[in-house]
């Protein structure tokens, strides 16, 4: 047994830390299986003195343990020891340190500083300071942030690897700062530079590409705090002493792109001159930064039909380009950036809308490399001008997204669904930078509710999002009113506007996903009075029947049941997904009530929630259970949220199929529905159905997007048409996360990964076969440790595989078995024979009629079993239909006779083939 992994706060050995309270966790590590912790001991000390002795604490608990020592101190470094025993008789230990940060705002000695250069300035002002060093140092921290989004050069050299720090939070309520480890840089004379761009402070943003949302001019604050080995200290700060000027950032906007003179010299240093901003606002950075991930090589040179000369990366993404030169003095490079090229093969920037992210570079004359500093972009393509000789190895696409430990995996013997799972992963890597945005690209960019809600179960497969969401939830909370419940975007940049379902639910959702997903206490503890305070406001706006009926609702948002040119909203009345949405929320605060031992809330929400089903079912369902919308979201949500009273239930879910056959076994569900629909259908005995759905190749489908070459989640299910053309709404992203929602059921369904305790402490792994797909092999790297499931089904013998990390337990549902094994941590394999095939067959739902009685074997046993249905005279005008459409209409027995011809006639097709 080893004991590895020793997090504080999620993070190994942070610095900067201003959690008073941190918590430790580790995993342990054997290839015995059953293995259990038995007991822990966590020491912690400071300079050799030990603070906090847990003793021998027999406890199987190894996630999130809270430090319950003496007050920690700014700025101090701690030990962390950690001793773990099992029940096999070992005893391993390990080790780590935490750094505190300053632990408050307001012990910032610094001064904000600013300029005042004329308004029309479209430089980034350059803030700097030189200062001499006569000791031997020890140690040198930099805390540092900005009203902007800032860097920081001392000697030449950047401190860190990050970009855009401090980060975007709500300004008005919370600004984070940064921890700098600067030891080895300082010299006898040195100089601290520190650039700041508008970022989101001030920079173009919004749909209407308006600056100056929070303020008209950036701002920095800084201390080095240098310790000297003789044990004195010494803080240099921002103050009125230091000076401002520009440099070879000439402009540099997120959406609009950087341009970078490396000719232009500025000697002139001018004053600073002071300014504000409220200390106690000021919090340590909270979630992982933004850094490059991943560096892609250009794939390919295309000269267009225009002749623009375009490098290909072969991936959309979210970043920039890193640029290798040696252009004339003076020589201007530009850079455009697109996602797409049209169906000419032409250079096609039209989603980026206003946003026109081009970046330019002036050169010296020597070798030179150039990157942005403080603009992003979304693109799988450039244009490039002014350079003749174009090597592709000179330009690299840089990743830029905040670093999350990548948690899982998932690879099935159908390529189709591997790259679809790629574009869902490449989509929130390209939308999780530093907040949930919808879209990287175009002029847009914003953190919106709705669509982290329903990628958040995903996500959390993924990566690892605790501190991503908390940081951001704790902004969300901020941002929260009672007059105006939660916003849709956050950071709010929207202005006041009336919290909306499924958007604004993600203040009760998401904190419940991180609790399942890693045991986060904390975050519901945190998040607690938001979410509450959410449904609160919705019973502010119920009528005399207990239901939300007023006001603007989104609705199942984007749905194809309905003409967009309406307003977006679907076919499913948008009052159902309301109260869907308010009783799913009720119930979950009240399962959180439970979890934070409130006795009062407890009763209360679960009065409330058994309230609203009443109500729900009263407006929504009438008295045979016919649901008011017969759309796949309504069902769908009924039935999901389990708001459908039990005799209702098989109604709704016919109303479902026959809606789904309709449609010729296709979706037509927004951003409401297609995250639960095909959870629904598995949970309730269609499996196959979802499999169906899940498999389609033509639009709409999620595997449309990628036979047309996706690489990335789009924000429609047709952002590009069939004939190649583009949706021309103004508003097609096509790299936009929330139908890459289906993540969540490949994990929890096909390869069946499912927590039975929060943080899976407790799993079920419970693998679910499709047609189509004959394998999958996936991992989730849990807070205790990896949990793999494998399978396959191929020539009539399944395998079974699966890993149980140690310390935790597992229930396992072997597929066609009945009965759970309970295993315990370890390796398990299994083989045994089916009858079983996953090929897709020849003969399906899908096929027409006329495709069916084409054959003698089919004609025969209608003979037998139906005569009168080939009989019928109206039957020729039914040969273009699928059988789904055609059972859509028919009896309920005549199911049964087609599923029995379809499967002698793929039993006959099999039998012929082995021949």
């Amino acid at each position: 047994m080893k004991v590895t992994e020793l997090k504080i706060e999620y993070r190994e050995n942070p610095i900067g830390l201003d959690v008073v309270k941190p918590r430790f966790s580790w995993k342990l590590v054997s290839k015995e299986q059953n293995v259990l912790q038995e007991a822990y001991r966590i020491v912690v000390s400071k300079g050799g003195v030990n603070l906090w002795d847990t003793g021998i604490n027999e406890s199987s608990t190894s996630v999130l343990i809270q430090y319950e020592g003496p007050e920690l101190e700014a700025c101090s470094l701690y030990e962390v020891k950690v001793e773990v025993w099992d029940n096999k008789g070992n005893q391993e230990r390990v080790q780590g340190t935490f750094e505190t940060g300053l632990l408050s705002g307001t012990n910032f000695s610094a001064e904000w500083i600013t300029h005042e250069f004329p308004e029309e300035e479209t430089a980034c002002p350059v803030f700097v300071k030189e200062f001499s060093v006569d000791k031997t140092i020890e140690r040198v921290r930099v805390y540092a942030t900005s009203l902007g989004v800032y860097e920081i050069k001392i000697n030449g050299e950047k401190l860190g690897d990050t970009f855009f720090a401090p980060g975007w939070t709500s300004y008005k309520n919370r600004l984070q700062y940064q921890t700098y480890q600067a030891d080895h840089i300082l010299q006898e004379k040195n100089k601290i530079e520190i650039t700041v761009g508008n970022g989101w402070y001030k920079g173009i943003f919004g749909f209407y590409c308006t600056p100056n949302i929070y303020g008209d001019r950036v701002a920095a604050l800084a201390e080095i705090h240098i310790t000297y080995t003789d044990g004195t200290s010494e803080i240099i700060k921002t103050d009125e002493s230091w000076k401002v000027t520009t440099g070879s950032i000439r402009s540099s906007e997120i959406y609009m792109g950087e341009t970078i003179d490396s000719c232009y010299k500025n000697e002139k240093l001018e004053e600073v001159v002071s300014t504000s901003y409220k200390m106690e606002n000021i919090i340590a950075q909270e979630s992982e930064p933004v850094r490059i991930t991943k560096k892609l090589p250009a794939k390919e040179l295309i000269i267009t039909p225009k002749g623009e000369r375009v490098i290909d990366f072969g991936q959309n993404l979210t970043g920039f380009v890193e640029v290798k030169v040696k252009g004339k003095v003076g020589q201007r490079i530009t850079i455009k950036h697109a996602e797409v090229l049209d169906k000419e093969g032409d250079f096609y920037p039209d989603t980026l809308r206003q946003a026109i992210s081009v970046d330019q570079y002036v050169c010296n004359g020597e070798d030179q490399t150039f990157l942005p500093h403080f603009t992003f972009h979304g693109f799988r393509y450039i244009s490039i001008e002014g350079l003749e000789d174009i090597q592709l190895d000179n330009f690299t696409a840089c990743v830029l997204h905040t670093e999350m430990e990548e948690t899982g995996t998932f690879v099935s013997s159908n390529p189709l669904v591997n790259q679809l799972q790629s574009n869902i992963q490449w989509s929130q890597r390209g939308n999780f930078l530093d907040i949930p945005t919808d879209c990287p690209q175009r002029d847009e960019r914003l953190g919106w509710t709705g669509d982290a809600q329903v990628f958040a179960g995903t996500a959390a497969y993924n990566h690892n999002v605790a501190l991503f969401f908390s940081k951001w939830l704790h902004d969300l909370a901020s941002e929260q009113t009672e007059e105006f419940g939660v916003p849709h975007v956050v950071p709010n940049i929207l202005g006041d506007q009336d919290g909306a379902a499924a958007w604004s639910d993600a203040a009760v959702i998401i904190p419940w996903v991180i609790y399942e997903t890693y045991g986060d206490v904390r975050i519901l503890e945190e998040q607690y009075e938001s979410m509450r305070g959410w449904v609160e406001y919705i019973s502010s706006k119920c009528g005399s029947n207990g239901l939300w009926q007023t006001g603007f609702q989104y609705g199942d948002w984007l749905a194809l049941d309905k003409e967009e040119s309406a307003d977006r909203t679907g076919a499913t009345d948008k009052y159902l997904v309301a109260n869907a949405y308010y009783a799913y929320s009720t119930n979950i605060l009240r399962k959180t009530a439970e979890v934070l031992n409130k006795t009062e809330d407890i009763e209360k929400y679960s009065e409330l929630y058994q309230k609203i089903k009443k109500a729900f079912n009263e407006e929504y369902i009438t008295a045979t259970g016919r649901l008011v919308s017969e759309t796949q979201t309504g069902c769908v949500l009924a039935l999901y949220f389990d708001l459908a009273e039990e005799k209702y239930r098989n109604r709704i879910l016919e109303a479902l199929e026959t809606n789904i056959a309709n449609h010729k076994n296709h979706l037509s569900t927004g951003f409401v529905g297609t995250p639960y629909l095909c959870h629904a259908l598995t949970e309730n005995n269609l499996h196959d159905l979802a499999g169906t759905i899940f498999l389609k190749e033509d639009y709409p489908s999620w595997l449309y997007s990628v036979n047309k070459g996706a690489t990335t989640i789009w924000e429609r299910w047709n952002s590009i048409l069939p004939n190649g053309d583009f949706d021309t709404s103004g508003m097609n992203s096509l790299n936009h996360y929330a139908y890459g929602s289906i993540g969540e059921w490949m994990y929890r369904r096909l390869a069946g990964i499912n927590q039975l305790q929060p943080g899976y402490k407790k799993i079920l792994i419970k693998p679910q076969f499709i047609k189509g797909i004959t394998s999958v092999d996936a991992t989730f790297n849990s807070v205790y440790g990896i949990i793999k499931s494998s399978w396959s089904c191929i020539d009539n013998v399944i395998k079974v595989a699966i890993e149980v990390p140690a310390n935790t337990t597992a229930i396992l549902y072997l597929p066609e078995k009945d009965e759970p094994i309970e295993v315990g941590s370890g390796m398990y394999q299994y083989e045994y024979e089916t009858e079983t095939r996953l090929e897709i067959e020849r003969f399906t739902l899908d096929s027409t009629l006329q495709e069916i009685l084409n054959e003698p074997l089919a004609i025969e046993l209608f003979n037998q079993y139906a005569p009168e249905l080939i009989g019928h005279p109206m039957i020729e005008f039914a040969y273009q239909l699928s059988v789904s459409e055609v059972l859509a209409n028919a009896p309920g027995e005549s199911a049964t006779l087609f599923k029995m011809v379809i499967d002698a006639l793929n039993k006959e097709n099999n039998e012929v083939g082995a021949i």
